[in-house]
């Protein structure tokens, strides 16, 4: 897994609520155990259906912070769509709340998933809509940094902490205390 550095980037807004992982990715598009290739279907219904939806207009792409509503992820806990959302290029989902099932995949696969009050959600997703909105991510001092130079703190859990910016995903915690296991042992 990748190390989780400091990232500056564009925001895409998501302005749904209730995302399930069927629109993240739908179920045909489930072909492979494979990570690869799932990036080109992210929302593909929305997509197809929607030629305004936000990962179809220009000035999004790139982006690699996704902001979205509420309850984003519910539904079954299929890992692809982490897959798909990664594969996209996102490499942070902000959002009032996240399908937990959903939250423990992204940990797992190196997605940051950071949870920030509605009324703040509300906010980037308004300006994120009418303007080009770009914030900076920073996992180890736990900020969201606005561009005009205010930041906000959040919660995340010290453990997932260490393996997202240390690039470990739970086999490679669990090896790289190969020694205390063997001593142990």
């Amino acid at each position: 897994m990748e190390k989780f550095t400091t990232i500056t980037s564009k925001v895409c807004p998501i302005a749904y609520s209730n995302v399930d992982t069927d629109m993240i990715i739908p179920a045909q598009y489930l072909t492979s155990v494979s990570k690869l290739g799932y990036g080109e279907n992210l929302f593909r219904r929305l997509r197809d259906e929607n030629p305004n939806f936000s990962l179809n207009q220009e000035k999004f792409k790139g982006a690699k912070i996704m902001v979205a509503d509420n309850n984003f992820a519910c539904g079954s806990s299929r890992e692809h769509a982490v897959w798909a959302i990664q594969g996209w290029g996102f490499k942070v989902v902000i959002a009032k709340s996240f399908a937990d099932i959903f939250y423990s995949n992204s940990a797992n696969n190196g997605l940051l998933l950071i949870t920030l009050a509605p009324e703040k959600i509300d906010l980037l997703l308004a300006q994120a809509a009418n303007k080009d909105l770009n914030l900076t991510v920073n996992l180890k001092d736990q900020t969201v940094g606005f561009e005009d130079g205010s930041k906000v703190s959040f919660n995340y859990d010290s453990f997932r902490k260490h393996c997202l910016l240390e690039g470990l995903d739970d086999i490679d915690y669990i090896l790289s205390n190969q020694a205390e296991v063997e001593k142990f042992r």
